[in-house]
């Protein structure tokens, strides 16, 4: 009966997840929000076993982190934190972009404007409010990276790193024009790509990658500033 009972519970667990990062990713639950099994079991619905199992994955992908004599918080990182993250992410995704330029082929490279025309349709996007992307194949970074054809520069960047960068790539990078210049900017990198221009693919990754992190390093400093001079929240699980 457990072997039969066991692809349900994973089956729950995927589901689970899915629903917990798609809630930390667009900042439902907050970073440095405190959550519990017990206000999670009852958000969802679901038991205690393939909870665990979802927080497990979260905790894998770096989006929940354990706190000694606390519990279990949506990561939360430091300015210097981010910074550092956006570093990463700016060396490692123009080598994905100067790589997919050589390796791309023709096949993925349409698929790539495919995303690309799936993401001018959003609502989001027509209105300059953001420039939401669905994680894996529907997001326009992550199908760069697969191109690179690179298997180690793949585990890094939709692996270790993928759901953090996301998070905060999704959170803090709308604002003013950044969601239609972003979109702007990913054509062109598919042109460089498509044209087998190695270089300016790089550069033009390099540039993007590097505007977001300004963007994104702007609008966090306001919003510790904010933060600073609000009282102690008081933490609460959803209901």
């Amino acid at each position: 009966m457990q072997d039969n009972a066991a692809p349900e519970v994973r089956t729950l667990a995927e589901r689970v997840f899915n629903q917990l990062q798609d809630a930390i990713v667009r900042g439902e639950l907050a970073p440095g929000a405190k959550i519990t099994e017990p206000g999670l079991s009852k958000t969802y619905g679901i038991s205690r076993g393939p909870l665990r199992e979802a927080m497990r994955r979260l905790e894998t992908h770096r989006l929940i982190e354990r706190v000694p004599h606390v519990g279990a918080r949506v990561v939360k990182l430091s300015m210097q934190e981010l910074l550092e993250l956006f570093d990463v992410r700016e060396a490692l995704e123009s080598m994905a972009a100067r790589l997919a330029a050589r390796h791309m082929t023709a096949e993925e490279i349409a698929g790539l404007r495919d995303v690309l025309a799936l993401h001018e349709r959003q609502a989001d996007l027509r209105s300059g409010e953001a420039y939401y992307q669905r994680e894996g194949d529907l997001d326009f970074h992550y199908r760069i990276v697969q191109g690179s054809h690179n298997r180690m520069l793949t585990m890094l960047l939709c692996d270790d790193l993928y759901y953090l960068v996301r998070l905060y790539r999704t959170q803090f990078s709308a604002s003013g024009t950044r969601p239609q210049r972003a979109f702007v900017e990913h054509h062109r990198i598919v042109d460089a790509i498509e044209a087998g221009d190695e270089e300016l693919a790089e550069l033009l990754m390099r540039r993007h990658v590097s505007a977001s992190r300004e963007n994104v390093a702007s609008r966090y400093a306001t919003v510790l500033q904010q933060e600073k001079s609000l009282p102690p929240p008081i933490e609460r699980i959803p209901s």
